[in-house]
């Protein structure tokens, strides 16, 4: 990710996914989920290109799979400003904007009241405390950085 995004500005605690058994038959149990913030931040159409390279990089990368679950890894880029976590997704849903190339956005988390909400569609982990406060944080040294480029 690192050669195609530039390097990690920020990263999560590895956390336990268990929110659904959603991905059970191509990744397995006992998944794990991890939040990576870049250095250089994307402009919002970029978005689009970097799905796909993240489907592809998906697709590549079940080196030896004789022991490996069908999808051993998922990537969902999305992009953090001052006002909103956006995620992107290869499938449509009333509550998704169509981008372009085949790929969907939806604002997942709103800055409001000094603090990140969920909304009616946000996934539940999103809107858990831990993943709230995390995206706090990344948007305080978002928003740290942007003072010093002025």
């Amino acid at each position: 990710l690192s050669s195609a995004l530039g390097p990690i500005d920020m990263e999560s605690p590895v956390w336990t996914w268990s929110n659904s058994t959603y991905y059970e038959k191509e990744m397995g149990t006992d998944l794990k989920r991890t939040f990576l913030f870049y250095e250089r931040p994307i402009t919002p159409d970029q978005l689009a290109d970097i799905k796909h390279i993240t489907n592809e990089m998906e697709k590549g990368s079940g080196m030896d799979t004789a022991n490996l679950p069908e999808r051993p890894i998922n990537i969902d880029p999305g992009y953090l400003t001052l006002a909103k976590v956006v995620l992107a997704s290869a499938k449509d849903y009333a509550h998704r904007i169509y981008i372009g190339k085949g790929i969907y956005a939806e604002v997942t988390l709103i800055y409001r009241d000094k603090t990140f909400n969920s909304m009616s569609h946000t996934y539940p982990d999103y809107g858990s405390d831990d993943y709230i406060a995390m995206f706090n944080m990344a948007r305080e040294r978002f928003y740290s950085q942007q003072v010093t480029m002025q």
